[in-house]
């Protein structure tokens, strides 16, 4: 008898382990990003900037694209052209899928970041990324809400300051909502990985 109710669990658990898989395997799986997912979060929800051409710009103007928005300044010498080359090599990266990715660059240093250097900046790396500004105190408030740290660093001379600032980019998915943060240096290829399963989810 003890032989045969062995058995009769064994067989038993075998057919739940069997349900189970066939549960697991039609379960639609989470994507496996390498950047940080923070979906759901409640911050950095929109914004209201003017672009480069002098376009008031809101999140919603982007719906059906993937947003990478990065804060940064053009006078910056390695963090801040070195994210923008990886974007614009994510884009080509995606092929056909690259005119859905819309980059935006917002600068944390008005004072010298003008419309017509944000321009020529935007040039360096793909037409058709976006440089956006602000006026200060808006910018402080925008910083605030996006949990973006930028500080004035003073140099020799009034106008030969720097900035320090937080070096990471936040992804959107085509919906308009905060998905991903990716950190500085995690690549062209890590990135536009990333990329490919938000636009397939």
């Amino acid at each position: 008898m003890k032989k045969r109710s062995a058995i009769g669990l064994i067989a038993t658990g075998a057919l739940f382990a069997g349900v189970g898989g066939l549960l697991s395997a039609c379960s639609e799986s989470k994507p496996q990003f390498s950047s940080v997912d923070v979906t759901g979060v409640t911050y950095a929800k929109d914004f209201e900037l003017t672009d480069h051409n002098g376009q008031v710009r809101r999140l919603g103007d982007f719906k059906g694209k993937i947003v990478v928005m990065f804060f940064g300044f053009t006078q910056c010498p390695d963090v801040c052209p070195t994210s923008m080359t990886e974007l614009a090599e994510v884009k080509k990266a995606l092929g056909a899928d690259g005119d859905k990715l819309q980059g935006l660059f917002v600068t944390v240093d008005p004072a010298r970041d003008t419309p017509e250097v944000l321009k020529g900046y935007m040039e360096n790396f793909d037409p058709t990324f976006l440089a956006l500004y602000t006026t200060p105190d808006k910018l402080a408030a925008l910083a605030k809400d996006f949990k973006v740290y930028y500080k004035r660093v003073d140099g020799q001379t009034p106008t030969s300051y720097t900035m320090d600032h937080s070096a990471g980019s936040y992804i959107y998915d085509t919906k308009g909502n905060l998905r991903l943060f990716t950190r500085y240096g995690s690549g062209a290829k890590v990135l536009a990985a990333d990329i490919q399963h938000l636009l397939k989810s």
